[in-house]
């Protein structure tokens, strides 16, 4: 025979530990998810790294991503001449 009572499950409130993250994450521009888990644990929070997670990517917190640099030694070097002779060498005569 089946219960009449069933579980309902209830969700907390996140709007506090996402108040936190956001928080910590715009001090801390570098830091991702991970690293904002572990600053939270050490502050005494008990949320598991899933919960910190979901409320990062729902407030559309991410990394930015370095820019790209430019190779500056490419700029410097020069054409390689053409070799008319197998003994020749790249770097002037032999």
């Amino acid at each position: 025979r089946r219960s009449s009572l069933q579980y309902k499950s209830r969700r907390r409130d996140d709007s506090v530990i996402r108040k936190r993250i956001k928080e910590i994450a715009q001090v801390r521009i570098r830091y991702g998810y991970q690293r904002i888990y572990i600053l939270l644990r050490r502050e005494g929070w008990r949320d598991n790294h899933k919960r910190v997670y979901r409320v990062y990517c729902e407030e559309g917190l991410h990394l930015r991503s370095k820019r790209p640099r430019r190779n500056r030694a490419a700029a410097h070097r020069l054409d390689r001449p053409q070799l008319s002779s197998i003994h020749q060498c790249w770097n002037g005569p032999p």
